[in-house]
């Protein structure tokens, strides 16, 4: 039996990594048109449905280049919709100090800045691409990340053996003094759970480690915090499947992100697993130094 078929939209900001995204996705498989006018995305949709299994797989770029197009952008995915194709949106951010500096090393001029200000062109590009960015199925934040990172990243999301209908699901452990991950649906602070920094002999090691993961949760407070963050999300998380929602990061903090975050995100992703959920793990801040200090 084919797979079913895989129609994903790649769009975002101008230097935050589109390009990139586009290529990693044809390197998987998928048939990638970049610069699609945007009024051919049901036409598109069509020929997919009835394609052979090698062509069951599309990626297409729209961006601000697409001009007054983006505005109809919600009807035409309503349209591939109605095909019988749900389609994904991977939308691409970074900071706009990021960009500016992408900007100035490659020294290209920005699409939405004829005169040439790059700064003037990042403003008017984010204000005409919002209303994308907020029905967006996934937000990557390209300004930390590496291009092994992000294609780690596609390949997890768009590479996934389960079905395209079925939400995959992120448990992100992370450090608020990194800052909180843009791509967080649901954000959880564990800083009030026992800090395993101030013990000389785990504070090197991380909550990867057994020792260290029974000196965060053995104890009174935190079994009941598990319990109940359990229950909470035993309630969302078959909500957000029926609303639907593609992906859904759930992300945990601590200070630096390299001991409590990491356990109860370790806990929380087997718990998902034993739940049947298609989830995955990451640690974004655990190999940064510093340590998880108050």
């Amino acid at each position: 039996m084919p797979d079913s078929p895989r129609f994903v939209l790649v769009t975002g900001l101008s230097g935050a990594g589109k390009s990139q995204a586009l290529h990693f996705l044809e390197d998987f498989g998928y048939f990638c048109v970049d610069n699609l006018p945007a009024p051919l995305m049901p036409t598109l949709a069509e020929l997919l449905v009835g394609a052979n299994p090698r062509r069951r797989r599309i990626a297409v770029c729209l961006d601000a280049r697409a001009g007054e197009d983006l505005s109809n952008l919600p009807g035409y995915l309503d349209a591939v919709t109605e095909l019988g194709v749900r389609p994904d949106t991977l939308f691409l951010d970074s900071a706009d100090e990021v960009l500016v500096r992408r900007y100035s090393e490659t020294r290209r001029r920005h699409p939405s800045s004829p005169s040439g200000n790059v700064e003037e062109g990042i403003r008017r590009e984010r204000e005409l691409l919002e209303p994308i960015r907020a029905r967006s199925d996934l937000v990557l934040d390209t300004s930390k990340t590496s291009v092994a990172e992000l294609r780690e990243r596609i390949a997890a999301t768009f590479l996934s053996a389960k079905k395209s209908q079925e939400m995959l699901i992120t448990v992100l452990s992370f450090g608020f003094k990194y800052g909180v991950p843009p791509e967080a649906d649901l954000v959880l602070d564990v800083r009030f759970l026992p800090n395993p920094h101030y013990d000389p002999e785990l504070q090197p090691h991380t909550g990867e480690e057994p020792d260290v993961r029974d000196f965060v949760l053995e104890n009174a407070e935190a079994r009941e915090f598990m319990e109940r963050l359990k229950g909470l999300l035993k309630f969302l998380l078959p909500r957000y499947a029926a609303e639907p929602k593609s992906y859904l990061t759930i992300a945990v903090g601590c200070t630096g992100g390299r001991h409590r975050s990491v356990t109860v995100a370790h806990e929380l992703s087997v718990f998902l697993r034993d739940l049947k959920y298609n989830a995955r793990l990451r640690h974004r801040d655990v190999s940064k130094p510093g340590g998880d200090i108050a």
